[in-house]
Parts: structure tokens; C-alpha cells; sequence
């Protein structure tokens, strides 16, 4: 179904790929996957056209993957916003665990960040003093 849409509001799908850092393609296979949580509206020469609560709603999609939300659990989430009040309780759930992915993958890289942050601190001294040659050298007899 074409709508008509020609408030000033409304965006163009370069316009929103700009603003959103999703390609083209990309949005198109956010609203083939069902993603979004309104229709897209279209011109009456079919071009698609995205309001500010569209856009604002892409943000939040990008977010969710960004973090590792896997597509299945962000398709359930817009689906539950799309069916409007009375899901909340859902969401909560869903959103928490996620969020609780997220500070576990927080709390890994922070590990890694200390182990990387060590090994830097260590060959920047003994580049500075000009015994680097041979760390971890693998060709080295084990001692």
C-alpha cells in the first residue's frame, strides 16, 4: 500500500542512511525483516519516506546490533513495540538480558584490555632500553 507522505519532517532513504550509519540495502532488509515498527510510507512515485520517529527507532536498532542483540531478539522486540501497550513486562525481559550480555562482554574485553595494556608496557621497555630483540621469539630454546 502506497501512502502519500509530504510533510517537510520526512526523510529520503539516502537521508536516512546518512544520519543512521546503515547503508541503503540496509534499510531496506530492516523493513523486509519486519524491523521497523510502522510501515514506511512512500511517495506516490513509491520512494520510501521516513518520519523522525523512524529514524529515531533505526538508532535504537543500531545500537542493539551494535552490541551483539542477535537479529531473531531485535525482530522480537520491534514486533512487541509494534503490538503497543500491555507487552512492557516482555521487553524488560528481553532488553535485560541483553543488557546483561553486554556488561559480561564489558567485563571480558576490560580483562583483555589489562592483559594487552601489560604486554604494551613491557615491550615499550625493553624497546626503550634496547632489548626487544628476541621476546617471544619462537625460534628461541625453551628455557
Amino acid at each position: 500500500m502506497a501512502t502519500t507522505e509530504t510533510s517537510t519532517e520526512s526523510l529520503g532513504i539516502g537521508e536516512v542512511a546518512d544520519r543512521t550509519g546503515l547503508s541503503v540495502h540496509a534499510l531496506r532488509f530492516y523493513e523486509r525483516e519486519g524491523l521497523l515498527v510502522g510501515p514506511v510510507h512512500r511517495t506516490a512515485g513509491g520512494r520510501r519516506r521516513y518520519s523522525p520517529t523512524d529514524v529515531g527507532w533505526l538508532g535504537i536498532c543500531v545500537r542493539l546490533r551494535e552490541s551483539g542483540m542477535p537479529l531473531a531478539e531485535l525482530k522480537r522486540f520491534a514486533e512487541l513495540v509494534r503490538r503497543g501497550p500491555g507487552n512492557e513486562p516482555e521487553r524488560l525481559r528481553l532488553l535485560d538480558a541483553h543488557q546483561r550480555r553486554v556488561e559480561d562482554q564489558i567485563r571480558a574485553l576490560e580483562e583483555c584490555r589489562s592483559v594487552i595494556a601489560l604486554k604494551v608496557g613491557v615491550y615499550a621497555e625493553h624497546v626503550a632500553r634496547g632489548t626487544a630483540t628476541g621476546l617471544w621469539d619462537p625460534t628461541a630454546a625453551a628455557d
